[in-house]
């Protein structure tokens, strides 16, 4: 595992992963127009994030025609719902930036049953990807943000669901008595990245991040192997000791 880089609070952190996000955005859509795409998290500390993408400098700056954002995980819920993380998204960047319209790729939850959701939404990434069967040699997503939550879970790969052993197909659903139902990307499509972040605040993220960093397998954030370069950006509160 890489050593994690620590920022001295939420708001230090949500600013350099707005400067590397726009970095490597620009980098990459400079080379003759190439397109960008991103997996989304939800969270307060991507939200800051996606605020700080939507307000200027950065707004001005960033590529946002050649830009296209996707979800790793949704609740399934309303796109209106106050627990939509696609609402979130939308209310802290999409309404506030110049995004096409065909450049935001929501998981869809209105119509349909969480299986069709989520057969509906693997489609879609391969459309985008071009092909039926992830390519190695072309990762699906430029960058994957994530986040670690308290009990091991990232996107929404909790511990115990069959989920977890999915390799096959990119997307799958979760039903928690907590957490409810969910779609969520499986490893194949999370790992298939150029660059993968964990965004992680919060005393309370620690002993897991430690457990993280060890390699605990236990925890399915542990269990992702991504094909890129792998990133942890933490405020001084969550960072090991």
């Amino acid at each position: 595992m890489n050593e994690p880089q620590v920022y001295a609070d939420p708001e230090a952190l949500a600013a350099h992963a707005a400067d590397w996000l726009l970095a490597w955005a620009s980098a990459t859509t400079a080379k003759q127009g190439e397109r960008f795409s991103v997996c989304l998290s939800g969270g307060s500390t991507p939200k800051r994030l996606y605020e700080l993408l939507a307000a200027k400098p950065r707004r001005d700056a960033f590529p946002w025609a050649l830009a296209h954002w996707f979800w790793g995980d949704e609740r399934f819920v309303p796109p209106d719902d106050r627990q939509s993380n696609y609402r979130m998204v939308r209310e802290a960047m999409l309404d506030h930036v110049p995004v096409p319209a065909a450049n935001i790729h929501p998981i869809p939850t209105l119509g349909v049953t969480p299986e069709q959701a989520a057969k509906a939404y693997e489609r879609e990434l391969q459309l985008f990807h071009g092909e039926e069967i992830l390519n190695p040699a072309r990762p699906l997503f430029n960058v994957v943000l994530l986040g670690l939550g308290t009990n091991g879970h990232t996107a929404s790969l909790f511990p115990g669901m069959p989920v977890l052993d999915e390799r096959t197909l990119w997307t799958g659903t979760m039903t928690d008595p907590e957490a409810g139902t969910r779609i969520t990307l499986t490893y194949p499509a999370l790992e298939s990245a150029r660059e993968t972040v964990f965004l992680i605040a919060g005393a309370d993220k620690k002993p897991m991040l430690k457990r993280l960093l060890a390699g605990d397998r236990a925890l399915p954030a542990a269990r992702l192997a991504p094909q890129g370069a792998l990133h942890f950006f933490v405020d001084r509160a969550a960072a090991p000791d």
